[in-house]
């Protein structure tokens, strides 16, 4: 597939900036390295390892639900061709 026609995914190594759900009246911004997709019970959920902007915290893992996402902010991307494959991840459409 040519690289203008291919699609976005989120890549093991890559920068993201993500706003999710904290409460009726607060966004949870969250910015560091994509590292992979977990479950939590029945939810899926993505694990960002936190970067400078969290000061002390960061190098902490924090898993955000899918579906409490409202927007994810692209900060370095990684090529998918330059991410070893992981027999064990999951893909979503």
């Amino acid at each position: 597939m040519p690289k203008e026609e291919k699609g976005i995914s989120l890549t093991t190594g890559s920068k993201y900036r993500i706003r999710s759900l904290q409460s009726k009246e607060n966004a949870l911004t969250t910015e560091g390295t994509f590292i992979g997709y977990t479950s939590v019970g029945m939810d899926d959920g993505i694990c960002i390892e936190l970067g400078e902007a969290h000061g002390e915290d960061k190098g902490i893992t924090r898993v955000l639900p899918t579906h409490m996402i409202t927007s994810i902010d692209i900060l370095k991307s990684i090529e998918e061709e330059d991410v070893k494959e992981d027999k064990t991840s999951v893909y979503f459409s």
